[in-house]
């Protein structure tokens, strides 16, 4: 099979230019890609389109809410009617909010299941459907689609078990997406992101939090990009399925 970097990408859950979906999109759009960005506000997603344009590289944002089928379909329509479909899908969508147990709502764990597992399926399954032959035989360039994963994915405490039934849930998606479509071109992989990320969202709820980590001890996200873009760029033979990325000084 022929290794191609291919010339589309779509990140979902994208929003956040200081985070992991942002870092992804500006070198996706560095490597000469045409990045999709996908998420729920406007103005995080514009403000990441214009980064991305001032480098020099090629993007458009997609608002569009991933828990619903036909937002999903939308974006792939978007982008096949633009630059064409997808062969790099990041699907980095995800909250991490918490609560006891005893104090949980139906609606605050359902909603955390809709956005990590649901959500990814949706991508996944209609990322599957296009870019796949549709007479089950192999493609002729490789197409990877890559799930961000969390400690949670591995481990639940609480009060993040509503988290972590979701994103273990998200995490058997991959694994499952891997076995019934890697014989076919597809590459799935899934990231377990082992610690906390240097990105707004934590600078902007927790910054005392990781100030207390100290120097690099929190995930940079361009680094985090780079290994996503390794593993995009794999050779069909040695793919790899799992790989968890943490600072040096993270206990684990």
């Amino acid at each position: 099979m022929q290794i191609d970097k291919g010339k589309v990408a779509l990140v979902v859950g994208a929003c956040a230019s200081a985070g992991i979906g942002g870092a992804i999109a500006r070198r996706a759009a560095a490597e000469g890609l045409h990045v999709f960005v996908a998420g729920r506000t406007q103005e995080k997603l514009d403000a990441l389109v214009s980064e991305i344009e001032a480098a020099g590289g090629k993007a458009t944002a997609i608002v569009a809410d991933t828990t619903q089928a036909d937002d999903v379909a939308r974006m792939f329509d978007v982008a096949e009617k633009e630059a064409g479909l997808p062969d790099l899908v990041i699907y980095n969508a995800g909250n991490n909010r918490f609560a006891p147990l005893t104090e949980m709502s139906d609606s605050f764990f359902e909603d955390l299941w809709r956005l990590c597992a649901f959500g990814g399926f949706l991508v996944g399954r209609e990322m599957a459907r296009r870019v796949l032959p549709e007479d089950g035989g192999v493609r002729d360039t490789q197409a990877t689609l890559i799930f961000t994963g969390a400690t949670a994915s591995m481990r639940a405490r609480p009060p993040f078990t509503a988290f972590a039934s979701a994103k273990a849930a998200e995490r058997a998606l991959a694994h499952g997406m891997a076995r019934e479509f890697g014989k076919r071109g597809l590459h799935v992989a899934h990231a377990v992101i082992d610690g906390i990320v240097d990105g707004n969202q934590v600078r902007s709820r927790l910054p005392e939090y990781l100030d207390a980590k100290g120097e690099d001890g929190g995930l940079d996200p361009d680094a985090v990009a780079d290994a996503y873009w390794t593993l995009h760029m794999q050779n069909q033979t040695t793919w790899t399925l799992e790989m968890d990325l943490r600072p040096a000084k993270e206990e684990f």
